[in-house]
């Protein structure tokens, strides 16, 4: 697999598309720091890292309205890829739907969203946009 980031992006879509209420992904620290941030959020409900034998896995329980069963997440959609990172600095951080949306970076402070990035003053690899 070339770009895990985009497979864990892809899995939370589909699961989103077929309705389904939870979905494993193979975790890694990136995955994980993406998941925390959905979370707090809002676009997940909850989520649990389970160490498995053969590797760790995170499974996400996934949020959709009460009545209508719609999805929280409208587009998750990935930014920087393995052939064409995409860095920029704290003057030109991204504002997903006039701030509706999030763009998640991988800042030297870790990864945060945009929000937080201007809090921080850094800039940072545009990972993806959420909404």
């Amino acid at each position: 697999m070339t770009d895990p980031i985009a497979d864990f992006l892809t899995r939370i879509r589909n699961a989103y598309l077929a309705g389904k209420k939870i979905v494993e992904i193979p975790s890694s620290k990136l995955k994980v720091a993406i998941t925390k941030i959905l979370c707090e959020e809002g676009y997940i409900l909850s989520y649990k890292v389970v160490e498995g034998t053969p590797y760790d896995t995170i499974k996400i329980a996934l949020k959709y309205h009460p009545q209508s069963k719609v999805a929280a997440i409208k587009k998750i959609q990935r930014v920087s890829t393995p052939g064409m990172r995409r860095y920029v600095d704290v003057e030109n951080l991204p504002r997903v739907l006039n701030g509706l949306g999030i763009a998640v970076l991988s800042t030297s402070k870790g990864v945060v969203t945009e929000k937080k990035a201007r809090e921080l003053n850094v800039g940072g690899e545009v990972l993806c946009y959420v909404y």
